[in-house]
């Protein structure tokens, strides 16, 4: 792998494994406008910012937020916990615990959750173990086929918290992986089975499976595992991780858990977004697919409020196109660095245009309107985010991106 590809893998890991910002240079700033970034799928609120708090990446949903209003989630009623059984054989022995917890009398700390997870893993040793502060930690089991890192997490939320409904199987185009599946689970609850990849383009980094659960009492348990012994930078160690997804389920759903949960404090009820302010998924796709070029024809759509990705071919090859559409009214210091340069148009639009990689490569047009709304479209030369190109250049233009980019249409909603 090339040091700029690896150089793109390493940061992209690090925007999937953290919710903290990033900063590049403004040059960055504007070949990209927004790129990937973390994946909301994997159940957090992941916030990637590209160049000066620029754009936060949801890439599980596919979902690129831009900061500069925050992004808000549809909500939805929580759901019930599994019932289901399959709790492992226990794990042998385990080493000392490498952090201790500072959590208060009656919280739940890392070391208990491990405790519960060594109880759930089918025969084998753990080792390594590292309780978080606080609900989670990791360690590393070895069935005898390999080492294996492990991490979990346990919480709690309010009903109506988005944590228990944006953790579906995330959008091909932005997050290749093997297999997925997320459904209801009997008497209530959602669990979503990812097999996938560290790093998306798969060329490198260990394979990363993961059981997520969401329940209607609020908890949401979250276990990962690696066919290596650390989830970056070591080799593999096995072909598969060692849990199938079959056992994964089990882990998640064991009423093993039950205790740990019961002592969160109740949650209180999260308020739902109002989102009436802002555009939704099938709306932008609506008014895009009005300004598209004669001949195209938006295919494999997906996304969330305030943004929208599709797929058109012209007849040259598959063309993925994405658009973020978001309330920039406020006064930001981000604002600036992004249009403090560009030349407003006749209407007071600013526009800046972009262009970053080649294998694929994005094309980008951004753009703030005069009443503060940010509008921002790129288009690829590949029909995914990830995979290599299949054409020189994107099925849309850069003067046909600014056309959809600066119509009128688009508008701050009050």
């Amino acid at each position: 792998m090339s040091e700029p590809d690896k150089f793109d893998d390493d940061l992209l890991y690090a925007l999937t494994r953290t919710g903290e910002g990033f900063r590049t240079e403004p040059s960055d700033l504007l070949a990209g406008g927004y790129q990937r970034g973390r994946r909301r799928w994997r159940r957090r609120s992941t916030a990637a910012v590209v160049g000066g708090a620029a754009a936060l990446a949801l890439v599980g949903t596919g979902a690129v937020y831009l900061t500069g209003s925050s992004p808000r989630p549809s909500a939805v009623p929580a759901a019930a916990p599994s019932t289901a059984g399959g709790s492992g054989s226990g794990s042998g022995s385990a080493a000392p615990v490498a952090a201790a917890s500072s959590a208060e009398p009656g919280e739940v700390t890392g070391e208990e959750v491990l405790a519960t997870l060594r109880g759930l893993l089918p025969g084998g040793r753990t080792s390594d173990e590292n309780a978080g502060q606080r609900q989670g930690g990791t360690l590393v089991f070895d069935d005898g086929r390999g080492r294996a890192a492990m991490a979990v997490s346990v919480n709690r939320v309010g009903a109506g918290s988005p944590v228990l409904t944006e953790n579906g199987c995330p959008d091909r185009k932005l997050v290749p992986y093997d297999a997925c599946t997320s459904a209801g689970l009997p008497g209530g609850g959602k669990l979503t089975l990812f097999q996938g990849y560290e790093y998306p383009n798969k060329q490198a980094g260990a394979k990363r499976w993961s059981a997520w659960l969401g329940g209607a009492d609020g908890r949401v348990i979250e276990l990962t595992e690696w066919n290596a012994e650390a989830e970056k930078g070591a080799p593999d160690s096995r072909r598969t991780p060692p849990l199938s997804p079959e056992q994964l389920r089990a882990v998640v759903t064991d009423k093993a858990w039950d205790g740990i949960i019961a002592k969160f404090p109740e949650p209180r009820p999260e308020p739902g977004p109002d989102n009436g302010k802002e555009y939704g998924k099938d709306e932008i796709l609506a008014i895009v697919a009005k300004l598209l070029p004669s001949g195209l024809t938006e295919t494999e759509t997906a996304g969330q409020p305030g943004y929208a990705d599709f797929v058109v071919d012209d007849g040259k090859g598959k063309s993925m196109v994405e658009i973020n559409v978001q309330d920039w009214s406020r006064d930001d210091k981000t604002k600036e660095e992004l249009f403090g340069s560009a030349r407003a148009q006749p209407d007071g639009t600013r526009v800046v245009v972009g262009k970053r990689g080649s294998n694929p490569g994005m094309w980008t047009v951004d753009t703030l309107h005069a009443d503060g709304l940010r509008v921002v479209i790129s288009a690829f030369n590949s029909g995914t985010q990830q995979t290599p190109a299949t054409r020189g250049t994107p099925a849309l233009s850069n003067d046909q991106l600014k056309a959809i980019a600066t119509a009128p249409v688009w508008k701050l909603k009050k």
